[in-house]
């Protein structure tokens, strides 16, 4: 499965949202706002033209980003 250009940032984000935590969960273990990784949430969201977390998550898992 090819990735389209993510931010490591992202990519770190997306790892994090395909393990099931919530935005909230994201924001404090990388020590960012709430509003900061809804944003990359959204960025990712856009990139892989996903409209759910729910779909992310599956995307993460098919490109075995996540263990």
């Amino acid at each position: 499965m090819d990735l389209p250009l993510l931010s490591e940032r992202e990519l770190q984000v997306l790892r994090l949202l395909g393990q099931g935590k919530a935005v909230s969960a994201i924001a404090e273990e990388l020590a960012l706002s709430v509003k900061t990784i809804s944003t990359y949430r959204a960025r990712i969201l856009d990139k892989l033209s996903c409209q759910t977390t729910g779909e992310l998550i599956r995307y993460a898992i098919e490109a075995r980003l996540i263990d």
